[in-house]
């Protein structure tokens, strides 16, 4: 790990950091240490920092602005990328946008309604980075990426870039071919959007955050959605039908807002969030007989 670092500070790929607390980068201010994290600079960086980690054979991880995400609390070995800074560009070509793996959700969605064009009104108040929300198929409100995504550039694990198209992401809910499949790395992305009236955009979006801000815990630590909707049921219905709310695990609460969110009440770890989770599972099992599965994405190494 000491060479593929010296290599990669010398190759100047962007910041570089060693043993860094990722609960210094997730929405839930959880997290154990990565043994590098880097930040890149650029596309080119990105394909850089990719073919060195092959030639150290190290392993390697992806995260975009933390959100829907849960790092445990020994951290994760070998390289983790956060793409953010050096991924945030924005090429706009009349209803066609192409934008960085690294942009934020909602820096877009407002930049896109003053422009007029229609499509991601739904994302406003999403946190989180573009890279992650077509890796995940990110959706709210009835509609998501799956609806205006064209094609994605994607860097695979051995080196390749690609784009593959909306087709062949094949996009389900909250899941898309990086997540098994064939994993990968969101570069960039192109959506085809709608003109439309601004004044409409504007009223549709600021409907969506409000709604947001009014039943869901933003203003706490949290990583968004706990668990998937085990459709026709919903996992904040279910969880609060059973009288959850407020249940606390150590430093973790089901939030009081909204049941199907875990906040970080002060001093949480990860594995206070697992057993949370766990009793959560157990409990909607026993009561309702529904088998209620994570939406947000569990990565690194559990305490023993």
């Amino acid at each position: 790990m000491e060479n593929l670092k010296k290599e990669l500070l010398e190759a100047q790929v962007g910041k570089v950091l060693e043993n860094e607390p990722l609960a210094n980068h997730t929405t839930m201010k959880i997290g154990g240490p990565a043994d590098l994290l880097i930040i890149p600079k650029d596309v080119d960086a990105v394909k850089h920092i990719m073919d060195e980690v092959k030639k150290h054979r190290a392993d390697w991880t992806v995260i975009g602005r933390g959100s829907n995400l849960l790092v445990l609390d020994k951290g994760i070995r070998g390289v983790v990328l956060k793409l953010g800074a050096g991924l945030d560009h924005l090429v706009i070509n009349d209803q066609e946008i192409t934008v960085g793996g690294g942009y934020s959700v909602v820096r877009l969605a407002t930049s896109l309604s003053k422009q007029g064009l229609s499509g991601l009104e739904f994302a406003a108040g999403i946190p989180g980075s573009i890279g992650g929300a077509v890796y995940m198929n990110a959706g709210a409100h009835g509609s998501d990426i799956s609806r205006i995504l064209v094609k994605a550039r994607i860097l695979f694990e051995d080196g390749s870039i690609e784009w593959l198209t909306n087709e062949e992401m094949k996009f389900s809910y909250r899941t898309s071919v990086l997540q098994k499949e064939r994993p990968g790395i969101v570069l960039e992305a192109v959506f085809q959007l709608k003109q439309d009236d601004r004044e409409k955009i504007t009223k549709k979006m600021q409907q969506n955050k409000d709604y947001r801000k009014e039943t869901q815990p933003y203003n706490r630590p949290c990583a968004g959605s706990i668990f998937r909707n085990p459709l026709p049921e919903y996992a904040g219905q279910l969880v609060e039908k059973a009288n959850l709310k407020g249940y606390q695990i150590g430093g973790a609460r089901i939030s009081d807002m909204h049941g199907n969110f875990i906040v970080n009440a002060g001093g949480a770890t990860a594995q206070d969030v697992l057993d949370l989770i766990q009793y959560i599972q157990t409990k909607i099992k026993e009561d309702y007989n529904v088998d209620m599965h994570t939406e947000v994405e569990i990565i690194g190494e559990a305490s023993e």
